[in-house]
């Protein structure tokens, strides 16, 4: 490591990671993007997360190296993410200073850590508000030039243990652990040589134009890496590589949903709390069945987003598990009408809640959006920021649109579609909303009529 310019490790997970306590999906690259890394290249120190290390040897000792050598660690232990949880118990085992613990504020801890100081951040879930980035970048800041040169310690193993002495790596040592061969996994197909982070970015931008044959590619190179590292799989990235296997739709569109679902199934999906790979199972089931692979398809995707709807209380869930429940009313799989009925009042609950959901988050949205304009103008933030408003808007609004549908309300689903048009949105958005529609007005108007009122199908649409 350079003697002339000061390093910081950075102790999180990186992607989208799920708080099994409280349900809440957190993109942790945002934090980092956003939080952690801007505050340390101001101060002209060297950041790096462990994604961002080139892949030239074992990724395991690079990082125990870092964790030893750094001359501060961040440790972000958002979603209670134990690879974090037990990389700060090291760092504390080493190190007797220079650490510091932060999380966002929802988080609840799974043991006792009231002897550590934690400093808090409020995550939204898909994005963070300006107003907070600039608050926690100055929180930050300080913590950093309160700690960077500090001899007490920060570490509870040395503060008990007040006479423990550091441990230091001999050269010697060094150079033999760096010989340390490559576990069994080719250096060329796995993307050895180049930081997974790079990876990951360059999947990224293959998703946005398209290439999903690519970035599936890109992706199956970073579950290799991410496995030779620690044995397990990254359910984060099995959820992209899913999306990416599906579609590309190689060698047809049916045979990848069957992959994307193995990759699912590979991540404990019939047992996981996870709501990203409950979630995802239920899209790819709802295909299959829609794909004419049969009803046992239809009965998983209800099951799946019936478990991921009830652990998240969103938007998206709800309005699927109302689309396969009227899927049910008009599949094979029922025999009477008043099983249908039952499936269509299910449906209606649901579409009800929906509305709800929707009313509770506009303002919400509204609100933030409002405020990050006035402090936000003219950076690069500002522009995201906006991108992800318009993108949230936008399926409040569609969501709105299709559960009024449901529900008959057609004056009130008319009026939300016409609104939504007039959002900023990618040309997929609205294909997705409009394809949903026209199956959710096909099998509506084959069993409308049993509910009271009748559901009919009006005549311009």
């Amino acid at each position: 490591m350079s003697d002339s310019k000061k390093r910081c490790f950075v102790v999180m997970g990186f992607g989208t990671k799920t708080d099994y306590v409280n349900g809440r999906k957190l993109d942790l690259n945002k934090s980092y993007r956003l939080l952690i890394k801007p505050v340390l290249q101001a101060k002209g120190i060297e950041c790096v997360r462990a994604d961002e290390i080139t892949h030239s040897g074992s990724i395991d000792v690079q990082m125990y190296k870092e964790l030893l050598q750094a001359d501060v660690v961040i440790a972000d232990l958002s979603t209670a993410n134990p690879n974090a949880l037990y990389e700060l118990g090291i760092r504390h085992a080493l190190r007797p200073y220079t650490t510091i613990v932060i999380s966002e504020d929802k988080l609840t801890y799974p043991f006792d850590l009231n002897h550590i100081l934690i400093t808090s951040y409020q995550h939204l879930g898909d994005a963070i508000d300006f107003e907070e980035v600039e608050r926690f970048r100055g929180t930050l800041g300080k913590l950093i030039d309160s700690v960077i040169d500090k001899k007490e310690p920060d570490s509870p193993v040395y503060t008990y243990l007040n006479s423990l002495v550091p441990p230091q790596i001999k050269e010697e040592l060094e150079k033999a652990i760096e010989e340390i061969p490559e576990r069994g996994i080719d250096p060329i197909n796995a993307g050895m040589g180049k930081a997974l982070s790079l990876i990951i970015q360059e999947a990224e931008d293959a998703i946005e134009t398209k290439e999903f044959s690519k970035a599936r590619e890109l992706f199956q190179s970073a579950v290799l890496i991410s496995r030779s590292s620690s044995g397990q799989q990254d359910p984060y990235l099995i959820h992209r590589l899913s999306f990416c296997t599906y579609k590309a739709a190689e060698p047809n569109l049916v045979s990848s949903l069957y992959k994307s679902l193995s990759l699912l199934e590979s991540i404990n999906l019939a047992h996981t709390n996870d709501p990203e790979t409950v979630s995802a199972a239920g899209g790819v089931e709802k295909k299959l069945y829609e794909n004419g692979e049969g009803e046992d398809h239809l009965e998983n995707s209800i099951l799946y987003f019936q478990r991921s709807y009830y652990l998240l209380n969103n938007r998206y869930n709800g309005i699927n598990l109302a689309m396969t429940l009227v899927y049910h009313a008009t599949s094979k799989l029922v025999n009477s009408d008043h099983e249908r009925i039952a499936d269509l009042v299910f449906a209606q609950r649901t579409w009800k809640r929906v509305l709800y959901l929707c009313d509770r988050d506009w303002p919400v949205i509204l609100t933030k959006e409002t405020n990050d304009a006035l402090l936000s103008q003219g950076t690069k933030e500002s522009l995201d920021m906006q991108e992800y408003y318009d993108a949230q808007k936008f399926w409040i609004t569609v969501n709105r649109a299709e559960a009024c549908y449901g529900l008959g309300r057609f004056e009130d689903s008319h009026k939300y579609q016409e609104f939504a048009k007039k959002i900023p949105h990618p040309a997929w958005m609205w294909e997705s909303f409009t394809d949903q529609m026209g199956k959710l007005r096909t099998e509506m108007t084959k069993v409308g009529h049993l509910l009271e009122p009748a559901w009919k199908s009006p005549t311009k649409e």
